[in-house]
């Protein structure tokens, strides 16, 4: 299974805010057939005795068609979203983007569309400094 060419750059940034990676890709069976989700980590909140676990697919918008590719990520996400929420409903899903395409294509119609409704959660990566910059709830 290929990984996403920022695939290191954001699991860096997940580990430099606190997470613990605990699947590199998280395997999600259903019935017959099984799915991979980018990765797992899981954070130990202070204010809390359980921690707080994410599944995170990664998505760097490099296809010829930037449309394309957010079609792509709005299937794939919303099939993880169905999936994890009969096998680890306490598990939060995010889509992570890099901070360039934050600016330059996620402020387009095309897209704030499908995220007016606050269904797909998003982390914005600064990829050459290995940073979240953003956490989209």
């Amino acid at each position: 299974m290929a990984k996403d060419i920022y695939h290191y750059n954001v699991r860096a940034a997940l580990e430099k805010d606190g997470w613990i990676i605990t699947d590199d890709p998280l395997t999600l069976q259903f019935g017959s057939r099984g799915v991979f989700v980018d990765l797992g980590a899981k954070k130990l909140l202070a204010a809390e005795r359980e921690g707080q676990r994410i599944a995170v697919e990664i998505k760097s918008f490099v296809g010829k068609s930037l449309v394309k590719d957010w079609e792509n990520a709005i299937g794939q996400y919303t099939l993880y979203l169905k999936i994890l929420s009969k096998k680890e409903p306490d598990r939060t899903l995010y889509l992570a983007i890099t901070e360039e395409i934050y600016t330059s294509f996620f402020n387009e119609d095309i897209v704030q569309v499908v995220l007016a409704d606050g269904v797909i959660k998003i982390i914005v990566v600064d990829t050459i400094q290995e940073v979240i910059t953003r956490w989209i709830n």
